[in-house]
């Protein structure tokens, strides 16, 4: 905030220098001014903690456009202090279960933001992805470990965040562009949040030791929109539905032709979550 400042006024000086003095005038020295003391710095604000629980339900399980189960239901619990974000999100499923798939996930995962204005920031991340009953006789992983990068930038009304994943033990990159805006709807004291995704991946150990190594690779598209509904002011209801696809997703090992994965589907999603803040 700009403050204007004060001008000092020095007619009276410069105008007693202008004219003879009728008395002798004896020379004198000014005492020295004491240098003012210097402000207190304010002492900075210490970071807001909270701790925000938010159960859902949702009608399909989809990840990178890629079905993995029929309606479940997805509980997360995430720590916020200040810039860092660490928390667990789960999914259980509720019926049509694919097997070896999310029965149960469990998923830690956080991230650390650096604010270099209002409108652009840099966020590294990472999460774990655990699947504490899959098969890994069947080819599948207990665990993988997905580092991230997100880098956050508005523009206008639009916030964009483009982010790019590496999975460690899939061994492949997955890229990512992400656009959201909220429309206000101060009438119904709510919003409309929409959500645009789409990205790819490609990852060259898709099957635990598979030999020769199994590589997948697709497309994948998002769209959705939800609306909350404040309950208290510490919780709120949250409804939304999304359309989510994959395309172009294969399987593919060295000196065979590529499959089709069956499973990079589009479908629409349906999902109710109520959000607490402890």
């Amino acid at each position: 905030m700009n403050k204007t400042k004060s001008a000092v006024l020095l007619c009276a000086t410069l105008l007693a220098g202008l004219i003879p003095s009728t008395r002798a005038q004896t020379p004198t020295t000014a005492a020295p001014t004491a240098p003012a003391a210097p402000a207190a710095a304010a002492a900075p604000a210490a970071p807001s903690a909270s701790v925000v629980f938010t159960p859902s339900v949702v009608t399909q399980y989809m990840f990178r456009g890629v079905r993995l189960g029929g309606p479940a239901f997805e509980p997360s619990l995430e720590y916020d202090y200040g810039n860092l974000a660490l928390g667990v999100w789960a999914n259980t499923p509720i019926s049509d279960k694919v097997p070896n798939q999310s029965d149960p996930e469990i998923d830690p995962y956080g991230s650390y933001t650096f604010s270099v204005n209002d409108n652009f920031s840099i966020a590294p991340g990472f999460t774990l992805y655990t699947y504490p009953r899959t098969d890994i006789s069947q080819g599948f992983y207990r665990a993988t470990f997905e580092p991230n990068l997100a880098v956050n930038y508005t523009v206008g009304a639009v916030k964009f965040t483009p982010k790019v994943y590496y999975d460690v033990i899939l061994k492949g990159p997955t890229y990512e562009l992400t656009a959201a805006f909220t429309v206000p709807l101060k009438d119904l004291g709510s919003e409309l949040d929409f959500t645009a995704v789409g990205g790819t991946y490609k990852w060259t150990d898709a099957a635990r030791n598979a030999s020769p190594s199994l590589t997948n690779y697709g497309d994948y598209y998002l769209g959705s929109v939800s609306m909350p509904f404040t309950i208290t002011k510490d919780s709120k209801l949250i409804l939304g539905v999304a359309y989510t696809k994959g395309t172009g997703n294969y399987f593919k090992t060295s000196g065979s032709p590529k499959q089709q994965n069956a499973a990079a589907v589009g479908r629409c999603v349906g999902t109710i979550s109520y959000s607490y803040t402890f």
